[in-house]
């Protein structure tokens, strides 16, 4: 992917690089994902870098659950050469003008969450796991408090009230340990029922690596820490979701949500097409993990798509 004009033989081609591509996030992934930034990619003025395409994704239907959706979902990416960007659900503006340095404001729209589980991205197509079967809707059994609560089963958020999709503000920084190396750190104030849910990651990326002519692989691993009213509105079982659900009780503290590693492979087909494709692993931590909805805490995402540069 990173050679130049005589690799590819094409006197107007300008090489797709990592630095450009490595943080295409999946537009409406599950709300374990987190908002990422594309590293700056100084353009003459007035030009710009855009990048569409179509996936598919593989995960968890909500954070914690047994039951796996896969949905079909957007893949996006632009840059402009005053420093804005939009990417997946995210969008921000460099700032800096230091190549070791990256700092900016950052805008993203944090998922939200029904019963039915995080919100899916374009065209969902669900599918359950071998084995698991949904209660039925209306299907309840009296308790000795005289709780209606639903029976048994895998979805562990029917009677759990809704969590609605919000855009969360806040910025960016991300310093460059090796040509090859980022550091990242992203914080973002707005999410949850409350709008005061935050989220602070941090996250370590080798940017790029060449596997093979026209394939490069970057890799990643990191943390998102989160305050005490984003893990209640997400994790937490309040008194009257209690009575709804079957739930125990559960009021989360703040703190390490979870931790990941992640890898990213990109396969330039021509000089406008490219196959990029990606595996998450990821497990809550804390309260988080301890919460009666959390059925698995381990998670693995994968995902492909195609992307067309124009």
């Amino acid at each position: 992917m990173a050679g130049g004009n005589v690799e590819y033989g094409h006197p107007n081609f300008r090489p797709i690089t990592m630095k450009t591509l490595f943080a295409l996030i999946l537009a409406a992934s599950c709300s374990a994902a987190h908002a990422q930034t594309p590293a700056a990619n100084p353009m003459p003025d007035g030009s710009r870098d855009m990048y569409v395409g179509l996936g598919v994704m593989s995960a968890a239907k909500s954070q914690g659950a047994r039951q796996r959706g896969v949905s079909a979902l957007p893949l996006i990416q632009m840059e402009w050469s005053n420093g804005v960007f939009v990417s997946g659900l995210s969008a921000g503006m460099h700032l800096s003008g230091r190549p070791s340095l990256e700092y900016g404001p950052l805008l993203a729209i944090e998922a939200g969450r029904d019963q039915n589980g995080t919100a899916p991205g374009a065209g969902g197509i669900y599918s359950t796991s071998p084995g698991n079967t949904l209660v039925p809707p209306g299907h309840s059994v009296v308790v000795g408090d005289g709780r209606a609560v639903p029976l048994p089963g895998d979805n562990r958020l029917t009677g759990m009230g809704k969590v609605p999709t919000r855009l969360s503000a806040g910025g960016f920084a991300n310093v460059y340990l090796t040509p090859g190396l980022r550091l990242t750190n992203s914080v973002l104030y707005g999410s949850g029922r409350d709008k005061d849910g935050v989220i602070w990651h941090v996250g370590l990326q080798h940017i790029a690596t060449d596997i093979a002519p026209n394939h490069r692989l970057s890799l990643s691993a990191g943390v998102n820490l989160v305050n005490r009213s984003y893990n209640e509105s997400y994790f937490g079982v309040n008194d009257a979701e209690y009575y709804n659900s079957g739930n125990a009780h559960h009021a989360p503290g703040g703190g390490v949500r979870d931790i990941y590693v992640g890898a990213r492979w990109n396969w330039l087909l021509t000089p406008g097409w490219m196959v990029t494709s990606s595996a998450r692993l990821s497990r809550l931590q804390g309260d988080s993990r301890t919460s009666p909805l959390v059925q698995r805490p381990t998670d693995i995402s994968v995902s492909t798509g195609l992307v067309y540069r124009f």
